[in-house]
């Protein structure tokens, strides 16, 4: 969907089973564009709900683009195909990111960024309460698939999984990106770097999960080698000359 010029800015929170958080996530969303004052819209992906989620998101005043190809990456791609502002903020259903740090992500993407990373990590200045992130992820996984990145494609942020992020959407739109799961979130910042494109980091504070009775949709395992496959793929392409970084191209 082609930009609208009187929105400003478009929310889109991927989303699958959901219905215990969405509501609060949106009405928190909901607040912080009125607190902003400026035409902004929420869209909600949603990826083959079977609960609730669709129903409650949309008696909320959402937006709602439904997906059936199952992933992250393929919630997310559509969301932000069909997204109508300028700039795109992205976050999750589940609670724990706050949405009321849009404004911090707007601030950075009106000066001139192309792309603009929360950072989680305490390494990029951010915080995470107590329960909100495994021990695995925060001190094995995403430490070291962010120091890989950084090295192999010298990616300018400190935590490469953050799941609120905000972006240009014509910028984002000269990528090719192709990835559907949980992966797509690297790729994403890989390719802006790659393009030269300048990306922006906020510390921001994870908060504790808000879902009592859905289990997170992350699977440390499957998403962590699919991402050092991204990884190394890519590297290996770049150097080949075999990267095809821009769509259509």
């Amino acid at each position: 969907m082609a930009e609208d010029s009187s929105v400003e800015f478009s929310i889109v929170i991927p989303c699958r089973n959901e219905q215990e958080t969405i509501a609060a996530t949106i009405q928190e969303a909901e607040v912080t564009i009125q607190k902003l004052g400026v035409v902004a819209e929420i869209i909600v992906a949603d990826n083959a709900s079977d609960d609730d989620s669709r129903e409650i998101a949309s008696e909320a005043g959402a937006r709602i683009i439904q997906v059936s190809e199952l992933g992250y990456g393929s919630a997310l791609k559509a969301g932000i195909a069909a997204a109508r502002g300028t700039f795109v903020i992205l976050g999750d259903a589940d609670g724990s990111y706050d949405f009321g740090e849009c404004g911090r992500l707007l601030e950075v993407l009106r000066r001139g960024n192309s792309l603009v990373l929360g950072c989680r990590l305490p390494g990029g200045g951010g915080s995470i309460e107590a329960g909100a992130m495994p021990w695995s992820h925060r001190y094995i996984g995403n430490p070291l698939l962010t120091l890989l990145s950084r090295i192999l494609f010298r990616v300018p942020v400190h935590d490469v999984y953050c799941g609120l992020r905000g972006f240009i959407k014509n910028d984002y739109a000269q990528l090719n990106l192709e990835q559907t799961g949980m992966s797509f979130a690297v790729e994403m910042i890989v390719k802006f770097t790659l393009a030269g494109m300048p990306i922006g980091e906020i510390p921001i504070r994870l908060r504790t999960d808000g879902r009592t009775q859905t289990k997170s949709h992350l699977r440390t395992l499957r998403d962590g080698w699919g991402t050092l496959s991204l990884l190394m793929n890519t590297w290996f392409k770049l150097h080949r000359g075999a990267l095809v970084l821009r769509s259509g191209g």
